[in-house]
């Protein structure tokens, strides 16, 4: 049996294009190439780590935007609050100054 290449297990170095651009070359590869079928396996556990990485790099990127968004919905109420008059008006106790007032709510 051939002595099988180490794969690493998360190349961190590599972006996220860089590695979906080897997970491309590696599609392109098996679909063009006549490869031998442990060559292809090879192809392929290359890939899932590729693609492993990618989908880190992309649920990281999620929760970064998801953070980012939360927190200007939080400066946003902050600013609402700060812009609002501190004073409520009073509320009605359902007597009308007018006649002919008509309420919705």
């Amino acid at each position: 049996m051939p002595a099988r290449k180490k794969l690493p297990e998360n190349d961190d170095s590599l972006s996220f294009e860089e590695a979906l651009s080897n997970i491309e070359e590696i599609v392109d590869s098996m679909e063009s190439e006549q490869l031998p079928l442990e060559d292809l396996v090879t192809q392929y556990e290359k890939g899932s780590v590729l693609l492993k990485h990618c989908e880190s790099v992309l649920s990281s990127a999620r929760k970064r935007i998801e953070l980012i968004t939360l927190a200007n919905r939080e400066d946003n109420r902050q600013e609402t609050a700060q812009n609002s008059p501190s004073s409520t008006p009073p509320e009605n106790d359902g007597a009308s100054d007018e006649p002919n007032d008509i309420r919705l709510f």
